[in-house]
Parts: structure tokens; C-alpha cells; sequence
């Protein structure tokens, strides 16, 4: 089995679009393929989460969610570990560095 380093969905239930495919629905986590846990730590099995291998996890911290949609909420632990730094950057500046 190929795992994968692209995150995809794991969510506590399900909905079908108007096209007939299945997607996620209610709490959204991030879960990388060819592992039985999500990327916050949480059992599949245990939790019951339905995984979508064909949805990728492209959620952002900046995602508004209303009450049309049918995520009704997305873990912040997932995303805060899906997203990791910015383009290489450090949180951080050395000031004037000790020789």
C-alpha cells in the first residue's frame, strides 16, 4: 500500500451532492491515507469517522463556515498540523545576535 503525504478527509458523517458522489459532512479532520488515525491523533476506528480518500483536506484557517454548509466544523489541530510553516518562515528574528 502507497502512502501518501497529501492529506486527505476523515468526517463524522456524510452527504451526497447532486452529482451522486459522496462527501464529508459535520466534523472535518485531516487524515493521511495508509494510517488508521487522523493527523491530530484520533483513532478512525474508535471514533467512527468515515474517511473520503477522494477529497483532499484544503481547508484553511480563514474558511468561513455557515449553516448551509455541510462541515459544520473543522478540527483546529488538523489544520494547524496540515498547514505547518509558511513558505519556510520563522515565527522568529535574532536581534542582535551574542558573538
Amino acid at each position: 500500500m502507497r502512502m501518501s503525504s497529501t492529506p486527505a478527509v476523515a468526517a463524522s458523517s456524510e452527504e451526497t451532492g447532486p452529482d451522486g458522489v459522496r462527501g464529508p459532512a459535520g466534523e472535518v479532520h485531516a487524515w493521511l491515507p495508509g494510517q488508521n488515525q487522523t493527523v491530530c491523533g484520533l483513532p478512525l476506528s474508535r471514533t467512527r469517522l468515515r474517511r473520503f480518500p477522494h477529497v483532499r483536506f484544503e481547508y484553511t484557517s480563514t474558511d468561513v463556515l455557515t449553516e448551509a454548509d455541510p462541515v459544520g466544523r473543522i478540527c483546529p489541530r488538523c489544520l494547524a498540523a496540515s498547514q505547518g510553516r509558511r513558505g519556510g518562515q520563522k515565527n522568529w528574528v535574532r536581534h542582535s545576535p551574542r558573538p
